[in-house]
C-alpha cells in the first residue's frame, strides 16, 4: 500500500508538470534583454543646435558663451539608470549637471560594472560653442544593450540634455541606426531660472524634469517662450551601427563629423519684447489751469529679436491735476 507521503510527492510532481506545460516559455523582463548573438559597433554622434537663432532669450554671448559639455554615455541593463526622468538626481548627477563633475558620476558606473549591470564608460571632448559635434564610438554588448548618456548645457544652473535607457537591441537583432532630438532637462537641485543664475539650492531637491516653452512658467524663466508650443531641438544624437570588417578605417577622434551627417537648420524663434511696469506719474510741469503735464515711464528688460513683438511706448503724458502742481520760478 502507498505511504500517504509518497502519494502527496507524487502529487506535487503532476501538478509541477502541469504548471510548466501550460506556462509556456519565459518572457524578457520589460522587453530589454538582448538575444543577439554578438555584439554591435556603433558610431555616436552629438550635435548642438543651441543658437541665438533658435534660443534668443538671454542667449550666452561670453563669461562663458554657450558651449557643452564633455558627453558621458553608460551601456547598461535594466538593473542600472544612470538618470531618470522623474525622480531625485543622484550626487553625481547633481555635480555633473551643476558644475560638471564627472567623479561620482563614473564611480557609481564603476561600481555598476563589478556587479555585471554596466558594460562599458565611454565620453567625448566638449563643445566650445552651441553650434557643434562630437562623437565616439561604441561597442553595445548583448548583456548590456541599454545606453544611457548626459551633456550639460553651459553656463546653466543644473541643466542638461541625455539619453535615459535607450535599447539598441530589438530582440535578436541590433538596431541600424536611431536619430534622438534632445530637450534640456532640469536637475531639480538648483533654483536658478536663467543660463547665468548664481548658484541658489534646491531645499529639499525636487526631481528631474524636462524643461518645457511653458514650464518653469516664469517670465525670468531663459526657456520661456509662451508663443511656441514646443521648443525647437537644442541638440540631438545619431547613432549609426558600423561594419566591424578587419580593414575598417582608424577609429573616429572627438569632433570629426562623418559625411552622411548634415547639420540641421532650424527656424527662428520669435522673441516679443518686454517692458517694465510704468513708474508712478511726475509732478506737473506748467499752468495747473491749462496746460500743465506730467509723465511716466518704463524701460525695457527684453528686447525683441526673429520678427517677435515690437517694443510698446516707452513714455506716457497727461493733462495736470490740480492737486500735484510744480510751478516753475
Amino acid at each position: 500500500m502507498m505511504s500517504s507521503e509518497h502519494l502527496t510527492q507524487q502529487l506535487l510532481a503532476v501538478l509541477l508538470n502541469l504548471c510548466l506545460t501550460f506556462a509556456g516559455p519565459l518572457r524578457p523582463l520589460n522587453g530589454t534583454e538582448c538575444t543577439a548573438k554578438g555584439p554591435a559597433s556603433y558610431i555616436l554622434v552629438f550635435t548642438g543646435h543651441w543658437s541665438p537663432q533658435a534660443f534668443p532669450k538671454q542667449y550666452p554671448l561670453f563669461r562663458p558663451p554657450a558651449q557643452w559639455s564633455k558627453l558621458i554615455a553608460v551601456s547598461h541593463n535594466r538593473h542600472f539608470r544612470l538618470w531618470e526622468e522623474g525622480a531625485p538626481a543622484s550626487s553625481g548627477v547633481q555635480n555633473f549637471a551643476e558644475v560638471g563633475v564627472t567623479v561620482e558620476l563614473m564611480k557609481a558606473a564603476k561600481e555598476a560594472r563589478k556587479r555585471r549591470a554596466v558594460g562599458a564608460m565611454h565620453r567625448t571632448a566638449g563643445i566650445p560653442n552651441g553650434i557643434g559635434h562630437s562623437s565616439t564610438e561604441l561597442l553595445m554588448q548583448p548583456r548590456s544593450s541599454l545606453l544611457s548618456l548626459m551633456v550639460k548645457m553651459v553656463p546653466s544652473p543644473d541643466w542638461f540634455v541625455g539619453v535615459d535607457s535607450l535599447n539598441l537591441c530589438e530582440g535578436s537583432r541590433w538596431k541600424q541606426e536611431v536619430t534622438i532630438d534632445l530637450q534640456p532637462y532640469d536637475a531639480g537641485t538648483d533654483n536658478g531660472f536663467t543660463f547665468s543664475s548664481p548658484n541658489f539650492p534646491t531645499i529639499p531637491p525636487e526631481n528631474i524634469t524636462k524643461i518645457t516653452s511653458q514650464m518653469p512658467n516664469h517670465p525670468a524663466n531663459s526657456f520661456y517662450y509662451p508663443r511656441l508650443k514646443e521648443l525647437p531641438p537644442i541638440a540631438s544624437i545619431k547613432i549609426t551601427q558600423q561594419s566591424r570588417s578587419s580593414d575598417r578605417q582608424t577609429p573616429m577622434s572627438n569632433h570629426i563629423l562623418p559625411n552622411s551627417i548634415i547639420p540641421k537648420r532650424f527656424s527662428a524663434t520669435p522673441l516679443d519684447c518686454e517692458v517694465s511696469f510704468w513708474s508712478p506719474w511726475g509732478l506737473c510741469l506748467g499752468p495747473c489751469s491749462r496746460g500743465g503735464v506730467r509723465h511716466r515711464t518704463r524701460y525695457i528688460l527684453l528686447r525683441p529679436a526673429n520678427a517677435g513683438v515690437p517694443c510698446p511706448e516707452l513714455e506716457e503724458q497727461t493733462e495736470c491735476v490740480p492737486h500735484s502742481c510744480m510751478r516753475l520760478q
